[in-house]
């Protein structure tokens, strides 16, 4: 069985030394920078014969950080595309006054076999 999207974001955020959670980030205090992995969709990318051929599964990698996001944001997308992850956007959300943080995010797919 093949690596599930979550599973290869996970994974590379751990060799990054990025803490890393799915959904959202409890853990008190929170460190200076960390990762939050959110499921955008899982759609059925390419149909022959009315069937569907194939389940594109997207995820999007949330980095938030006190300081200088850009070595993080380099460093994710490097790894990504070695793993073959592809990369469908990036950008700066924004900094947030509230909290000091940078949040930077990378959107990515993979196919994954149906079912």
């Amino acid at each position: 069985m093949s690596e599930t999207l979550l599973e290869i974001l996970t994974r590379i955020c751990g060799q990054l030394g990025l803490p890393v959670s799915v959904g959202n980030h409890a853990a008190t205090p929170a460190p200076d920078t960390f990762a939050v992995i959110t499921p955008l969709a899982e759609t059925f990318g390419l149909f022959a014969g009315d069937q569907p051929g194939a389940e594109v599964i997207e995820v999007r990698a949330n980095i938030f950080t006190k300081t200088d996001y850009q070595p993080v944001a380099q460093a994710l997308t490097a790894a990504l595309l070695e793993a073959g992850v592809t990369i469908t956007a990036r950008r700066y959300i924004g900094y947030e006054d509230d909290t000091k943080y940078h949040h930077w995010a990378v959107d990515t797919a993979i196919p994954q076999p149906l079912f």
